[in-house]
């Protein structure tokens, strides 16, 4: 590699709109080190929106899974029981059952306390 070659890294930045909220990827970046980076990342966000954090972060620095580790990921059995897509039924039946219990207390409260 030349000198041209490395001059410029790659820089991923993240991003968090509240304390609470997730962080977020935003886009990429060249710049000759990590401050010019965070700089550039920091104007770029100042055009846009509010951010409570940003986080500059070198490509090279990032780690992902290999091929032989994402085949770990694999599921080994069938644990389809642990989602909770067979249970959509449920909010239906609370929603049901929740109107039955409105229409008890409308009623109850339609007799008064029988003094007149």
């Amino acid at each position: 590699m030349t000198a041209e070659n490395t001059f410029y890294h790659e820089y991923e930045v993240f991003s968090k709109r509240t304390a609470t909220s997730p962080i977020q990827h935003q886009f990429c970046l060249l710049a000759p080190n990590e401050e010019i980076a965070l700089v550039m990342a920091q104007e770029n966000f100042m055009r846009r929106e509010p951010v409570v954090d940003i986080w500059v972060v070198k490509r090279d620095h990032i780690r992902s899974l290999d091929p032989e580790e994402k085949r770990s990921l694999a599921r080994l059995d069938n644990k389809d029981y642990r989602t909770t897509k067979g249970y959509g039924y449920l909010k239906k039946k609370w929603r049901q059952y929740e109107q039955k219990m409105l229409d008890e207390k409308e009623i109850l409260s339609w007799g008064g306390d029988g003094k007149k």
